[in-house]
């Protein structure tokens, strides 16, 4: 058995604002084959306070549903105290960032993310506006 390994990657991201669901499938895939590791644990990590990590099934419906379901958790258009301090408009973001977390850990089981057969990792960005966002991508565990 191989020695316990860790592995980090940042990787740049350029999104368009709320509400823009990015599937991170291609890059966590890419960089946990370059890695190695064969068995262990995944994180997605979104440095920032209006964004989120989770995972969907990636299809037209949900990419409609999953706004919707924010703009009722946390409308638009509101006031929020957070507007009131920073009048950036963006209050709603920062609620729906905590809700949604800003990162998550996925095992990894025989060089495979042990994702169900509908299940992506995505990227959620919640802000008013178009962001650069670096994903942060760790793994840890052995190549045997």
């Amino acid at each position: 058995m191989t020695g316990f390994q860790v592995h980090t990657r940042t990787v740049e991201l350029q999104t368009g604002g709320f509400p823009d669901i990015i599937d991170l499938s291609r890059q966590v895939n890419d960089f946990l084959a370059k890695s190695g590791i064969r068995n262990g644990v995944m994180t997605i990590f979104v440095p920032g306070s209006t964004a989120g990590v989770t995972t969907i099934e990636y299809e037209p419906g949900l990419l409609k549903d999953l706004p919707a379901l924010c703009e009722k958790l946390a409308p638009r258009g509101v006031p929020y105290a957070h507007d009131a301090t920073w009048h950036d408009g963006n209050g709603y973001a920062h609620l729906l960032a905590a809700l949604f977390k800003p990162s998550l850990q996925v095992p990894v089981s025989d060089g495979s993310l042990t994702l169900g057969t509908w299940q992506q990792v995505v990227l959620a960005d919640f802000d008013n506006r178009p962001r650069r966002r670096s994903l942060v991508l760790q793994i840890m565990g052995v190549s045997n």
